[in-house]
């Protein structure tokens, strides 16, 4: 793996922690959810609003690239 793929996973991981975190206590807290529910509500929740991002390779030289659902397009990053 290059040093950009692996600043990939670490920024994907880290967006997807906090995300979770946040919405696990959300849900836990405002919802009458109990159990298995409130983790795989926060997984849900948490995969779908995370940021994507991807090493690839240009012509330029390699590229990290961010896709978000709320922001159009692709966006560089590195």
């Amino acid at each position: 793996m290059t040093k950009l793929q692996v600043r990939a996973f670490i920024f994907q991981l880290g967006c997807f922690a906090i995300l979770f975190t946040l919405f696990r206590y959300i849900v836990a807290h405002y919802t009458n959810l109990t159990g298995y529910w409130i983790p795989l509500t926060a997984f849900a929740i948490g995969t779908l609003l995370s940021p994507k991002f991807q090493a690839v390779k240009t012509k330029d030289g390699e590229k990290l690239f961010m896709k978000w659902i709320f922001i159009k397009g692709l966006r560089v990053i590195g």
